[in-house]
């Protein structure tokens, strides 16, 4: 496949649900993500899961992966947040996935690092055809925020991911529709918002989606509000139906 194919996979007419279950290297144990035989099948519904390489190789033929391949532990100390490279795009091909992705902390201490791991992850995506989905989160303590920018940076990874070469990028929700229009139209790139800590109501996850859906976003990239919820299966088709059928 080539990169149109692959990218028409996660995003079919572009528009896509991804789930992140990539938790488990940060940390474990982590609540749905105990026993990922049950769980795959349950979220079969979703166009593509974001795992890291033991994931992908064991499952890819349950679905459509995509391998993560930055990480860190909660075990780092004043490192935790540096997300370090532990593979490569053709190791995923080999391994199955049909995409990759890597994080960057805008604001971080270590953003210079995980900038120059995001430019290496990229030139491998560009030479492999491997459509690369970025992780960009402006959250570290050296984060600077123009007093005029109702997003609070978000515009700001969504731009840096296109730059860096990025097909699709992850960025939070900014809380309301004006915010986020704003950071859809910031890059020609589709963009997908995060999920955050699990949120019990289902209706109100179900509206904030259809909201960003409204805003310009082409779908979720969400785990912990699925795969940590009472009713997984119930949720990830729910959540599928609303963007596809949006």
């Amino acid at each position: 496949m080539g990169k149109g194919e692959r990218l028409e996979k996660i995003l079919p007419n572009g528009r896509g649900l991804i789930i992140p279950i990539d938790h488990a290297v940060s940390s474990f144990p982590e609540r749905g993500l105990e026993n990922l035989s049950k769980l795959i099948p349950l979220i079969s519904s979703a166009n593509s899961i974001i795992a890291h390489k033991g994931v992908v190789s064991r499952f890819n033929d349950k679905s459509n992966f995509i391998m993560h391949l930055s990480a860190s532990t909660i075990h780092g100390g004043e490192k935790a947040d540096n997300k370090v490279l532990t593979g490569s795009v053709i190791e995923a091909k080999k391994r199955g996935a049909i995409g990759v992705s890597a994080q960057v902390n805008l604001g971080s201490e270590f953003e210079s690092e995980m900038i120059e791991r995001m430019g290496e992850i990229s030139r491998q995506a560009f030479e492999q055809d491997m459509p690369l989905l970025g992780m960009i989160y402006p959250r570290g303590p050296n984060l600077k925020i123009d007093k005029n920018d109702i997003t609070k940076g978000v515009s700001h990874a969504v731009r840096f991911a296109f730059e860096l070469g990025c097909d699709i990028v992850k960025v939070p929700w900014t809380g309301d529709k004006e915010s986020f229009s704003q950071v859809c139209k910031s890059a020609p790139i589709p963009v997908l918002i995060a999920g955050g800590e699990l949120n019990g109501d289902l209706e109100s996850l179900l509206n904030l989606i259809k909201d960003a859906i409204e805003s310009g976003a082409s779908g979720v990239c969400m785990g912990r509000q699925i795969f940590a919820s009472e009713n997984i299966q119930e949720r990830c088709e729910k959540i599928s139906q609303l963007i596809h059928q949006n």
